[in-house]
């Protein structure tokens, strides 16, 4: 269970730090909005790139609620998440 998590981790902290780095005025504070403009936030954040990519990397489907969720976790919370997803 262990390398579950860190393998979700992993990839997971790869997808922030790909989609943070377009957004340099964000900290790198392992919270999950840093993908997002904390400038100007989006008005929905489902569908957006990085749940389009966690999608993609995972093998889950994210709603309106679950990207609500994620937006408002940081790192170890959102890989603990996908792992309880992908267990079903």
């Amino acid at each position: 269970m262990r390398d579950d998590y860190q393998s979700i981790y992993d990839m997971l902290h790869s997808i922030y730090h790909r989609h943070r780095r377009m957004h340099p005025q964000n900290r790198d504070t392992q919270q999950m909005c840093c993908m997002w403009s904390t400038d100007d936030p989006p008005d929905i954040v489902e569908g957006t790139p990085p749940f389009d990519d966690m999608e993609e990397a995972f093998g889950i489907s994210i709603d309106d609620d679950t990207a609500s969720e994620f937006y408002d976790m940081d790192l170890d919370d959102a890989a603990r998440k996908i792992l309880e997803m992908k267990a079903g």
